[in-house]
């Protein structure tokens, strides 16, 4: 990952998004990392290596223009956005991006864990 790189993190309520994000936070940036939910914050910030790395949960926001008060944008150029519930920025989404689906591996039997699909989106280079 690098400056500049979006990733959306998507899939139902429960599946793991927030368990995926940990990972990849703790991966680039130490194993040891605290990595709170940012739920209730909305936004979660980390030093990684070359970039600053923001976690966003966008689940309670109600409108973008919420999403825009966020400034993004003005942040995007030195971060990483890892971006939960994408859905909620509406027509201020990024064309540019990485998308992370996760869905059950196993409709019958949740505990059989998860498959993720990565799409690229756009200009996005994996």
């Amino acid at each position: 990952m690098k400056a500049g790189d979006v990733v959306y993190l998507t899939g139902a309520l429960g599946m793991g998004k927030s368990s995926l994000a940990r990972g990849l936070i703790r991966a680039l940036t130490y194993p040891d990392q605290d990595v709170p939910s940012p739920t209730f914050t909305l936004i979660q910030s980390y030093e990684a290596a070359d970039f600053t790395l923001l976690h966003l949960d966008l689940y309670r926001l109600e409108s973008p223009d919420e999403a825009y008060e966020l400034g993004l944008d003005d942040a995007l150029p030195s971060s990483v956005l890892l971006i939960e519930w994408p859905d909620r920025l509406g027509h201020l989404g990024y064309d540019d991006r990485l998308d992370i689906v996760l869905e059950l591996a196993d409709k019958t039997n949740p505990s059989a864990g998860r498959i993720a699909h990565l799409v690229p989106r756009g200009n996005f280079k994996v």
